[in-house]
């Protein structure tokens, strides 16, 4: 059986000069939704405060946001398959927007459990976005590119990530400060979601009437005779699965508990709007690393970048474990730095070649970004156990596997051999 690649036929399909246009648009998104998502590493020591939470506790803010990426993956394949990648994104949108707007009724009562539940809202819209920007921009443009273009337009989600913890630490964590009682302290989160569902709001509106180009070697009827089981028979597509599930575990585990992390005594004993803006650098780090990534992997080879990328990531958090004070917190933030170029590297390797197979092995890969449900409780699990210092140890095992997808994993092989 024979696929032809999605990025080879991209090139046709429209002019270079509407492919431009298209991924400055696309890239405004990757920027909301990299906001969105590191807003939660201000939600875990923000609710954990209001609640009186645990470290596993307060994990679930990442395990309600993350487990959408598996329930909702699927159903946001076959939607984006029926309905094209265009007319999803601003799907998407809208629907972050309700999750966010539902912040409000959440703070106000004020319920965990209610939280989760919008963010579980939120995370769904997000995860349609993944099943449709990620591919779109893998194939909007030369076959020999990919993995440097989605590398650009993932260093301004990482713009997102960089700008979130500053606005989150001011406006959630700094009003904290103000706040007499735990119902006080629960509506500071309400006028800060509250204009992101505006802004959300207004993002889809504007997409909506914006010309996109379509590309029909991966959407259309052509799209929706393939299968997810189809999609599976490719090895390097699974094994990318396991490798953005271990990989989005580490990041997320990292980012969720760098507030805690660093208000330890042992490590800088600030507090926990002192510590946010320090966030900001870890995320930061992924932002620099992707433009520098996104030149590099122009002309060497993604499988070698990103393996050497994981080694070095999992030694500098092996060194974190080991060590305490500034040195700690200089190593583990430095992990951003390499973090950076994995996601969309193994996204690309993972999809490349499956043509009209594209949006459903894109639906597997997002589905894989569960790890950052999984891992982050597990890391709590620890934190709870051994404290959370010593818990960075889990996050170093996952690069260990990302070290050999990069050098040996990632490379193709025929539907036989699967």
């Amino acid at each position: 059986m024979e696929v032809s690649t999605p990025r080879a036929a991209a090139v046709t399909d429209a002019p270079s000069r509407t492919y431009i246009g298209a991924l400055g648009v696309v890239t405004t998104i990757f920027f909301m939704w990299g906001f969105m998502t590191c807003m939660n590493d201000i939600l875990i020591p923000h609710l954990k405060n209001v609640f009186r939470l645990g470290y596993a506790e307060g994990a679930l803010v990442q395990f309600s946001f993350f487990s959408a990426y598996f329930l909702m993956s699927l159903p946001a394949g076959k939607l984006i398959a029926r309905i094209g990648y265009k007319r999803g994104l601003p799907f998407g949108l809208a629907t972050a927007g309700t999750g966010a707007l539902l912040f409000y009724p959440a703070a106000s009562l004020p319920s965990y459990p209610f939280f989760l539940a919008a963010l579980f809202v939120l995370a769904t819209g997000i995860t349609i976005l993944q099943v449709t920007a990620n591919p779109y921009v893998a194939v909007l443009g030369p076959p020999a590119t990919a993995s440097s273009r989605l590398n650009l337009t993932q260093a301004f989600n990482s713009l997102g990530t960089t700008v979130a913890p500053y606005f989150g630490g001011h406006f959630i964590l700094g009003a904290v400060k103000q706040a007499e009682d735990p119902l006080a302290e629960a509506h500071a989160v309400r006028l800060p979601y509250l204009g992101l569902a505006v802004m959300l709001f207004v993002l889809a509106g504007a997409l909506a009437v914006l010309k996109l180009p379509t590309i029909p070697s991966v959407e259309g009827e052509e799209a929706k005779r393939g299968t997810f089981l189809d999609a599976l028979k490719y090895p390097q597509l699974r094994r990318a699965a396991l490798g953005i599930f271990l990989y989005v575990g580490a990041e997320v585990a990292i980012g969720s508990f760098l507030v805690n992390f660093f208000a330890l005594p042992s490590i800088a004993a600030f507090t926990e709007a002192q510590a946010a803006k320090y966030v900001s650098l870890y995320w930061g780090g992924a932002m620099v690393g992707r433009f520098i990534g996104s030149a590099v992997l122009r002309k060497a080879d993604p499988g070698r970048v990103l393996g050497g990328s994981a080694i070095v990531a999992a030694l500098l958090v092996t060194a974190t474990v080991v060590l305490d004070g500034p040195v700690a917190m200089g190593t583990i933030l430095a992990v951003g730095l390499f973090n950076s170029i994995m996601f969309p590297t193994i996204f690309t390797l993972g999809i490349e070649g499956l043509g009209k197979l594209t949006s459903q092995a894109s639906s597997i890969l997002v589905m894989s970004i569960v790890g950052g449900a999984i891992v982050p409780v597990l890391f709590g699990w620890l934190a709870d156990s051994i404290g959370v210092h010593h818990a960075f140890l889990l996050p170093a095992l996952c690069y260990l596997y990302i070290v050999d997808f990069g050098f040996r994993g990632s490379r193709r092989a025929s539907i036989a051999a699967a």
